[in-house]
């Protein structure tokens, strides 16, 4: 059902059915006028024959002898003979016959002209003040066979033309799409990732419209996906330095009470807003997944970023925490630094703070690009690892942690052109979570 929907087809066909009909049309008005052109020159071949036999019968018949003698011509040679003819007197009887001639079949001479019956074509004339007759008969069944060779010998080709013009129609309508294709492609690349304008320069007038229209709604697009990334930006990083100066005067207030309850009421607002912090590094680390160019064209070794991140985070996580196994030779991609340190960096943290505390975090880098941080713990259930990559989910439902760091991984592995998995069990072990990401790397493209 869906190549009935397509424009293309539908018109490629219409085109072929309407060709189809104006050949065989134009086949039927042709076979028509040739058959009324072939009854005129097969009518005046009967004349001519007439015209042509009756003198040489009226001076055969009147230097006879003897009067009233029938006589019938023989044939030189075998052959199909389509006239016949019969010369009469005035009385009717007949004088002179060609060899295939049935005088049973000729009517009586009624006047000069042409007659028909149901099996001939006739052609009367007459000599010596109609003393003399001739009749000359041509076989109906003869013009009709040869008006269904006349429809054959047109038919005949049209079976070759029609399939060919079909053919043909088709192949020009695709050409002709060819354009309209190009503008479905290129939308069809146009993403979050890729808004920039599609091609319009060469495209037909009716479409160059339709690739104006969707360029201003890409522009539109492009200009609220940037207001709504200035504005998280702007907004998390205007929280900083309140949350900064709030955080020191509840780090001040815990050195300077001497009262339990204060102090107690003081480390929970001190963790409030550590939580507040990160929430507000996370949105920053999100506005730049998504707004920023993560991919630079110049390829680098990407094993001292992920070597800087895991000692930095297992400093601040205790050491031994993470296990880092790096490949000897070089892993070379395009991908932007920055955004690799932000991916690495909330792919170990996600691990460490939902993963066994006794078991290390492994963190592994092959050579193809594959990126893998496993930690160790409970299995994780399909439905919910289908949408640990949102925006705000947690793994167990808890508060902990902001929910935003699988989904500043899913973004920016999505922007750079990478593969985001998640296997629970992890590979090799009875429980745990896996996070592989195959990374571009210049062996991609190789």
């Amino acid at each position: 059902m869906s190549g009935l929907r397509s424009i293309q087809l539908r018109l490629a066909l219409a085109i072929s059915l309407g060709v189809t009909l104006l050949w065989m049309v134009a086949a039927t008005v042709t076979a028509t006028i040739l058959r009324d052109e072939m009854d005129e020159v097969f009518d005046s071949a009967l004349q001519e024959t007439a015209q042509r036999i009756l003198p040489l019968a009226v001076m055969d018949i009147v230097a006879r002898e003897e009067e009233g003698l029938t006589q019938e011509l023989a044939t030189l040679r075998a052959h199909d003979e389509f006239f016949t003819y019969i010369v009469r007197d005035a009385q009717g009887r007949a004088l002179l016959t060609s060899h295939a001639a049935d005088a049973e079949m000729f009517p009586a001479f009624d006047g000069v002209g042409f007659r028909q019956t149901a099996t001939h074509r006739f052609y009367f004339d007459a000599a010596l003040q109609e003393t003399i007759t001739i009749a000359v008969a041509e076989p109906l069944d003869h013009r009709a066979e040869v008006a269904r060779e006349m429809r054959m010998a047109l038919a005949l080709p049209l079976l070759l033309v029609i399939p060919l013009s079909v053919a043909v129609i088709l192949l020009a309508v695709r050409l002709g799409f060819r354009p309209l294709r190009r503008l479905r492609d290129a939308v069809a690349t146009r993403g979050a990732s890729d808004l920039s304008p599609v091609p319009a320069h060469d495209l037909p007038g009716e479409v160059a419209p339709i690739a104006g229209a969707v360029n201003q709604l890409l522009a539109r697009l492009a200009a609220a996906f940037e207001a709504e990334r200035s504005f998280a930006a702007n907004a998390a990083h205007e929280l900083r330095t309140p949350v900064a100066g709030a955080l020191a005067q509840a780090q001040r207030l815990q050195s300077e009470t001497s009262d339990p309850d204060a102090a107690r009421r003081a480390a929970e607002i001190e963790t409030t807003l550590k939580r507040l912090t990160r929430l507000s590094e996370k949105l920053m680390q999100l506005a730049r997944a998504e707004g920023g160019r993560l991919r630079t064209g110049h390829p680098a070794d990407l094993r001292p970023i992920l070597r800087m991140v895991a000692e930095d985070v297992g400093r601040a996580e205790g050491r031994g925490r993470v296990a880092l196994d790096l490949p000897k030779a070089d892993v070379l991609s395009d991908m932007d630094p920055d955004a690799f340190a932000i991916l690495t960096r909330n792919l170990i943290e996600n691990a460490l703070k939902h993963g066994a505390r006794e078991t290390p975090v492994s963190v592994t880098l092959s050579e193809a690009g594959r990126l893998g941080v496993i930690n160790d713990g409970v299995v994780i259930q399909p439905e919910t690892l289908a949408r640990l990559t949102g925006r705000f989910e947690r793994a167990d439902g808890s508060g902990e942690g902001s929910g935003l760091g699988l989904a500043i991984v899913r973004t920016i592995a999505e922007r750079a052109h990478c593969v985001l998995s998640l296997t629970s069990p992890a590979p090799g072990r009875k429980g745990g979570l896996e996070a592989a990401v195959d990374l571009p790397t210049t062996a991609d493209r190789g």
